[in-house]
């Protein structure tokens, strides 16, 4: 039984650090030829990649690294940079109480275009007067990290922001969220929480109206026009995503996985897999094996 490497803090050095930026380089030559392993993080992670050669591996997605990119991999997504050869670029850290200490809404984070955590999470490709942009506002933030500023946190805080507007504003604006209207957006950055809190034991869309105190009806038609799922499809997807997670980079059994996510039949979870993906776990985890 071999459960994924998790990092729950910023710097595992120092706890109190909410937030954290270094080079790629500095950290490929402090691994010393030691390969990254599959992880996950309870943090927001972004890499901007001026240059790389190898493979930026999100949950079971497998993205080249070349020039030019900004990757972004949300808290619980599993992800595994192969470099061969040193990068040149940054990897900013930052948990949600840097958010707080900062003053930045959790809002804004999830407004953006940016952090997903289910599905494709490939990179942000730029030009070079946008990745100039990008590099110049990194180097900053390196540079006050460094510093003994005073606000030196809260200059962070902004510097961050502005990258990340710059980002988004180079992405495409998912259609349903510019056409849904602002009056649900409270309802779904919730539901979106506690669906995270408690998919593993709470599969029922009626549960999650309840803590919300809606009609599941209500709850169903807001997170549609939302994100174009239902309640239903987003709980599922969410279980699903884990689920490929814990069969592609753990050594769990299927029936071990089953349990985990609060099935309590091993037969149960592998019907609502098959139901999902169109094949078992078992033909899941052979099918893709990773490197």
């Amino acid at each position: 039984m071999t459960p994924i490497k998790e990092y729950p803090n910023v710097n595992p050095r120092n706890e109190e650090l909410s937030f954290g930026i270094s080079r790629m380089e500095d950290i490929h030559a402090k691994r010393d030829g030691a390969v990254d392993e599959p992880h996950r993080h309870d943090f927001f992670t972004v890499l901007v990649v001026k240059r790389a050669k190898g493979v930026h591996k999100v949950d079971f997605r497998s993205y080249p690294l070349g020039r030019r990119q900004v990757f972004f991999v949300a808290p619980g997504q599993v992800h595994q940079v192969i470099e061969e050869e040193s990068s040149l670029g940054f990897a900013l850290t930052f948990s949600s109480q840097f958010l707080i200490e900062t003053s930045i809404p959790l809002a804004f984070i999830e407004s953006l275009n940016l952090f997903r955590n289910y599905g494709e999470s490939p990179p942000l490709p730029a030009t070079q007067a946008q990745f100039d942009r990008i590099e110049d506002l990194a180097e900053r933030t390196l540079a006050l990290f460094r510093s003994e500023s005073k606000l030196r946190m809260q200059s962070i805080g902004a510097y961050l922001k502005l990258l990340l507007i710059e980002c988004n504003n180079i992405c495409s604006i998912d259609p349903l969220e510019a056409q849904a209207p602002m009056g649900g957006s409270l309802i779904v950055r919730e539901f979106k929480t506690l669906v995270g809190a408690h998919y593993k034991s709470q599969h029922s869309a009626a549960y999650y109206a309840d803590q919300l105190d809606v009609t599941p009806d209500h709850l169903n038609r807001t997170i549609k026009g939302k994100i174009g799922k239902t309640a239903k499809e987003y709980i599922q997807a969410r279980i699903i995503t884990e689920a490929k997670r814990l069969l592609f980079f753990s050594g769990l059994s299927a029936k071990e996985i089953g349990h985990e996510l609060g099935f309590s039949e091993p037969a149960n979870f592998s019907a609502f897999f098959k139901k999902c993906e169109g094949l078992s776990p078992s033909a899941f985890k052979r099918k893709e094996r990773p490197l």
